[in-house]
């Protein structure tokens, strides 16, 4: 098969490298990649959003497969657009039609399927400039902190948490007034829930599915989770407490009415579905879904998954994910994000990068990185991903550390305490 992939970050470098390791793909195109995929098959210069580029490169390198990585393209409705297309009805999409990619796309509307569906979640309620007084008054019936989300995508900044009531009622008022533009010109005011939070996967081809390992990610710039959020900073899996009982749990209070829900409002969902998730003393309650795979927790969940990966994916297209068992390695993995000084704020670009050659016994999965005359440089906030297994947490963290400290470039800058704050679950940590 001929596949592609759209995307170019760390999460598109695990699919590449996965795929790349099938002897079901005969060649492979990443649009429009990094300097990391360009190891796996053949970068295209061009944007995902760009359908009718994306339509000619299918057409030009006769494609049987397209992987999207992020949420863009799947919002905007690209599988949509390639089913309507006559020359591209053949190609096999991993990722739901715009309809169901809107579970991500507008939260609002997410929030609306969960309570048709009978979905434990945060209280809520979406909130417009036309009865913002409405909000004030929800405001003032939750206790602090107090949660905002601009309903549509911005770029994982839409969400605010603020410790006091004054300060929540003037960021409504900034969020709806286009803060984060057209994104929040609707907010959704969320109750804030207390607990330890954990990301849930599922891959589905909208009958069966599979659920996929978890994962923790750590969002925070700063060590013990302080300053401000970033697209992430590493993650782990397996997550410690979430044991049989409490996945038996998001399973039959969660996956499975999210599962039947899609169904039974005619919406073919194919593809992933990540659920962000509170443990709350215990019960599992929805913060979010997305409708791709999350990074950096590809960079341990799909490592972790020792399936020919474009079996599993031609399976999900097909229909028939039933019949594939899904085959994990049982070790810990630890991914360890290195990013550009000043990152998530202001940060200088173009930066050689080297001593990836000197990482052993761990993965490089690169994100912000391109090509400039053979050398590596960075092109983004958020650089590399160093990932180890291991038998213990322990292990696969020191490991990832150890080769982190390996690769060099200037104004380097990576977390040194990814997983630490669930030490009490681990007996060898």
């Amino acid at each position: 098969m001929n596949i592609l992939v759209l995307g170019s970050g760390g999460r598109e470098h695990v699919f590449a490298t996965k795929i790349s390791q099938s002897p079901l793909c005969s060649q492979l195109f990443i649009a429009p990649g990094n300097a990391g995929t360009a190891n796996c098959g053949t970068n295209l210069a061009i944007s995902p959003l760009d359908f009718k580029a994306v339509a000619n490169a299918c057409i030009e390198h006769k494609i049987d497969m397209i992987v999207p990585g992020n949420e863009d393209p799947l919002v905007a409705g690209i599988v949509d657009f390639i089913q309507s297309e006559p020359s591209l009805k053949h190609i096999l999409i991993l990722g739901p039609p715009q309809a169901g990619a809107m579970l991500e796309g507008s939260k609002d509307y997410s929030k609306a399927f969960m309570k048709r569906h009978n979905i434990p979640t945060a209280a809520y309620l979406s909130v417009t400039l036309d009865n913002i007084q409405d909000g004030y008054q929800f405001l003032e019936s939750l206790e602090a902190p107090y949660v905002l989300k601009a309903d549509g995508l911005a770029a994982g900044k839409g969400v605010l948490i603020e410790p006091d009531i004054a300060q929540a009622k003037q960021s409504l008022k900034e969020m709806l007034e286009g803060k984060f533009g057209q994104a929040s010109s609707t907010v959704v005011i969320e109750e804030f829930l207390h607990g330890i939070e954990m990301s849930c996967f599922v891959l589905t081809d909208g009958v069966s599915y599979k659920i996929l390992p978890e994962a923790k990610d750590y969002k925070r710039i700063g060590e013990g989770d302080t300053g401000l959020n970033t697209g992430g900073m590493g993650a782990v899996s397996p997550v410690p407490f979430a044991d049989d009982a409490f996945m038996n749990l998001v399973k039959q209070s969660i996956v499975e009415p999210t599962i039947k829900g899609l169904q039974s409002e005619n919406i073919h969902y194919v593809g992933f579905i990540f659920i962000g998730l509170m443990n709350c003393n215990g019960v599992p309650k929805v913060i979010e879904y997305n409708c791709r795979m999350g990074d950096p927790e590809t960079e341990v969940v799909l490592h972790r998954i020792l399936n020919d990966h474009v079996e599993l994916y031609k399976a999900a297209c097909e229909k028939r994910l039933n019949l594939i068992e899904l085959k994990v390695n049982p070790q810990h993995a630890v991914t360890v994000f290195l990013v550009s000084g000043g990152y998530p704020e202001s940060f200088d670009k173009g930066f050689e990068i080297s001593g990836i050659e000197y990482v052993q016994s761990a993965t490089v999965y690169q994100a912000g990185t391109k090509l400039d005359n053979g050398k590596i440089l960075t092109n983004g906030g958020r650089v590399i991903a160093v990932t180890a297994s291991a038998t213990t947490m322990q292990q696969a963290l020191s490991l990832a550390m150890e080769n982190a400290e390996k690769i060099k470039f200037d104004k380097k800058y990576y977390r040194k305490d990814i997983g630490q704050d669930l030490k009490q679950y681990y007996e060898s940590i």
